[in-house]
């Protein structure tokens, strides 16, 4: 089809296309309005890592060039506790500790897909009740759990959203804290197998100067031991304690509604051209003849 033609065939359209995209706006306006909002629980932290394992010292930022500049991913205890705060273990731990579990099965119960698959199931003779599994609350944990790594800084920002706003806050402080033990027991318990290896080995050690070193590694790991044991923290230093705002902000339905509005109106004008081509030009040059005369 000739591009004069189609945008003739647009532009004598453009009263039904505007019209088509108010009410395109109108129904994604109030679908918009329709979603929950959720509050948002947010805590800064940074990597409490200098060597093989946490210890208490200052953090200082690198510097600027350094030969990792560009691979800037966690690693070490503060890898392992990024990675346990969005695990089945924690998963199971908020379905447990927390109220998440009696919130999703309400949520589930009152949505319309969950109504409707119900409707479906006891028309064929097969009602069965929503049930809140850890593969539930693990896909709640993976969309509602932020992780981000500041851009400016070494700080990592961690965000929990929710409905309920004490809820948000509560989730929040648990996943750190769970994060946190686990890597304090998986620590304490390594340190414990060696200075039990290293101790069984020294006693068996005929020669003296052997033992010595033996004594001497055993010393090291008791050392490790007393800080694991004695420091508030061992991945993850909080800078900015778990705290949740006054008012709910996700989603953000002001940004939302300005970007439907230009969507409406690329969807609108790509339905009438669609129209438009399906039609033929024949329609097309008739109605520029006509406009002619």
């Amino acid at each position: 089809m000739p591009l004069d033609l189609l945008l003739s065939g647009l532009w004598r359209a453009r009263l039904r296309i505007a019209l088509g995209a108010a009410l395109l706006f109108t129904l994604g306006a109030f679908a918009v309005l329709a979603i929950p909002q959720r509050y948002v629980a947010r805590a800064q932290v940074a990597p409490l890592e200098t060597t093989n394992i946490a210890t208490s010292t200052l953090l200082s930022p690198g510097p600027l060039f350094q030969a990792g500049l560009l691979d800037n991913k966690p690693a070490g205890n503060f890898a392992i506790y990024l990675g346990t705060i969005r695990s089945r273990e924690a998963a199971a731990m908020l379905l447990a500790d927390t109220r998440l579990g009696p919130a999703l099965l309400e949520r589930m119960q009152a949505s319309l897909p969950g109504r409707t698959v119900r409707g479906i199931q006891c028309l064929l003779g097969k009602c069965i009740e929503p049930r809140v599994t850890t593969d539930t609350a693990m896909g709640w944990l993976e969309r509602n759990i932020a992780v981000g790594q500041s851009l400016t800084n070494i700080t990592w920002t961690i965000e929990a959203q929710h409905q309920d706003r004490d809820l948000a806050l509560d989730i929040l402080r648990r996943l750190h804290a769970f994060a946190e033990d686990k890597v304090r027991s998986e620590l304490a318990e390594m340190l414990n197998r060696r200075v039990a290896i290293l101790k069984r080995r020294a006693d068996a050690e005929p020669d003296g100067f052997l033992r010595n070193t033996l004594y001497e590694l055993i010393a090291q790991q008791q050392r490790a031991q007393m800080v694991v044991e004695a420091d508030q923290a061992v991945a993850a230093l909080l800078v900015s304690r778990p705290d949740v705002e006054t008012e709910p902000s996700q989603p953000n339905r002001a940004l939302l509604l300005v970007l439907l509005l230009p969507g409406s109106l690329i969807v609108a004008g790509g339905l009438a051209t669609v129209l438009l081509v399906l039609r033929g030009p024949a329609p097309l040059r008739r109605a520029a003849y006509a406009g002619d005369d």
